[in-house]
Parts: C-alpha cells; structure tokens; sequence
C-alpha cells in the first residue's frame, strides 16, 4: 500500500504517526484482496487558523473505485481516529457492494411460516 500523508500548520506530526500507522494496519487487513501496489492512501491535516480545530482528509484509490473521509476535532488524534473510522465503514460497505451482499439477504419467513403450518 502506497501512502503519502501531508501535514498543514500541524506543530508535531510526530504525535500522530503511531496513531496513523495503527489505523493503516487496520486497513491493510479489510483490503487483503487488492493488490498492495494498486492501493494509494493520501492523507492531509489542516489546522484552521482562525479556530482550535484540526481536519484531516483521505483518499483511498482502489482498483474499483475511490473512498474519501474526512474528520474534524479540537485535537489532532481526535480528527485522525474520526477520518480512518468512517474510511473503514465506507470499505464495509464498498466490499459488500461488490460482493452484491443486497442480492443475498435471505427473506424473513416467519409470517408465511406460521401461516402454513
């Protein structure tokens, strides 16, 4: 996995890089099925200058499609655990697109179960 992350009126990106890094390993275990050269992550930070409020921002770039996420917060951590938690929920729900999850749902059978008994 290709990753490039930028950092924008943040004083220590040296807090954030464990975090990051734990929350690219998770990741990198939801995406096992692409392969690593074809997967791009590109992360911003920004800090408003106007307002105590850091936003961060990812790309994923997938072979079948690209995720975006953003997350803001008073602190740095805050944002980034925001951002990586609503990119990992867009995967789910990317993955279960394109195993066409939808088509396989079972139908509720208990009415029309009890009906013919």
């Amino acid at each position: 996995m290709k990753t490039s992350i930028s950092y924008r009126n943040v004083e220590s990106p040296e807090l954030v890089e464990p975090l990051v890094a734990r929350h690219l390993l998770k990741i990198a275990t939801l995406l096992k099925t692409y392969d690593p050269d074809l997967v791009q992550v590109h992360g911003s930070y920004e800090k408003h200058p106007k307002h105590t409020e850091y936003s961060f921002s990812v790309n994923l770039s997938l072979p079948t499609g690209t995720l975006h996420a953003t997350g803001s917060a008073t602190d740095v951590k805050t944002s980034t655990r925001k951002g990586f938690t609503e990119l990992e929920a867009q995967i789910k729900k990317h993955q279960a697109l394109l195993r066409k999850d939808f088509e396989w749902k079972r139908k509720r059978g208990g009415a029309g179960r009890a009906a013919a008994d």
